[in-house]
């Protein structure tokens, strides 16, 4: 089998496998664990060795908890608590985009955010939270391992690219800018914006520097897609509302998505943009799934959090814009002044 191909299998075996073993574990978020898959399968690379998985699981105990400590800093000192929440989402974006450890940096940016919201809330909602991430952790993991086998990796994976230490800088910056909006409507009500968090975060770390417009519309286009597909998905799971079927009608649109993600199918979109698609229809139809088995209104709360999911794309767009405006403006006046930018 072409090696293209093995990568559209693994991505989408792994994606639904996780998708299936979250579900069946009842876990609080369980959606957590297929973009986690995402993340983790999209690259060309082997997965990560049950040694490491322990240390991420640690850091990612000690980050959590650091959450649920926070939220009595945020409930009486608001500001303070504002800006240790704002220093923790810096440093873990610069950990994604700096150091090239994408899926940790996702993690410990969803996990800060999502924790001390939750915290604020309910302390047993957010230690249910922080079981979810952990668990949504482990079970990517191991799913990934096992498609791995199935469709192994031929040949060394590329070198990750890092980032010099001024763009990463400035672009952790920025990500933490368009997360922090989400952020303080999740302050408000949790449950209803967690789904928002996970988009932001998603959405501050995509870089838009080149062909800037483009990237903004492709970004639209790609969200507008994922509701598309989540619409889809919800009514094939209408006619056998159960796991297994829903594993499968993930399985069926992974295939279609990471076969035009690596380019096995032809799409005039780039990788980027089928990522991005993925990722939403997850975070659409997983918080769908979970309204309708709490006897919720299904359409109208999905229509809320597509109309959120767009309006926080054309913020990080127009954020996106106007901050790498400025910054042209400050290295371009640095320049003629004679100052070197930091």
């Amino acid at each position: 089998m072409p090696i293209s191909q093995r990568r559209v299998y693994r991505l989408a075996s792994t994606v639904a496998l996780s998708l299936v073993i979250a579900y069946a574990a009842g876990l609080t978020l369980p959606y957590l664990a297929p973009i986690l898959a995402v993340v983790l399968a999209a690259k060309p690379a082997k997965p990560i060795s049950l040694q490491q998985l322990l240390k991420v699981v640690v850091l990612l105990i000690l980050t959590l908890t650091t959450g649920i400590l926070v939220s009595p800093v945020l409930q009486h000192y608001s500001w303070l608590g504002f800006a240790i929440v704002g220093v923790g989402l810096f440093l873990a974006n610069m950990l994604s985009l700096r150091f090239g450890q994408e899926a940790l940096g996702t993690l410990l940016t969803v996990g800060l955010a999502l924790i001390s919201a939750a915290a604020l809330y309910s302390q047993a909602l957010a230690k249910l939270v922080v079981f979810s991430v952990v668990a949504g952790v482990i079970i990517a993991v191991v799913s990934h391992h096992l498609c791995h086998w199935l469709f192994p990796e031929s040949g060394a994976a590329p070198a990750p690219q890092r980032m010099t230490s001024e763009d990463a800088t400035w672009k952790a910056a920025r990500a933490t800018l368009i997360i922090l909006p989400a952020y303080f409507l999740a302050l408000v009500n949790p449950s209803a914006f967690m789904p928002l968090i996970l988009k932001s975060g998603q959405l501050g770390q995509a870089d838009s520097q080149a062909a800037l417009r483009r990237s903004q519309i492709d970004l639209l286009l790609s969200t507008a897609l994922a509701g598309v597909l989540a619409i889809g998905l919800w009514f094939g799971l209408k006619l056998a509302p159960v796991l297994w079927f829903f594993g499968l009608w993930i399985l069926l649109f992974m295939l279609f998505c990471s076969a035009c993600f690596y380019g096995v199918r032809r799409s005039r979109f780039g990788a980027e943009f089928w990522m991005n698609a993925m990722v939403t229809t997850i975070i659409l139809i997983g918080p769908a799934v979970a309204d309708s088995a709490n006897g919720k209104d299904v359409y109208q709360a999905f229509a809320i959090r597509f109309l959120l999911f767009l309006t926080v794309t054309l913020y990080a767009g127009a954020a996106v814009h106007v901050l790498e405006h400025l910054r042209k403006r400050w290295v371009k006046s640095d320049a003629q002044s004679g100052v070197l930018p930091c």
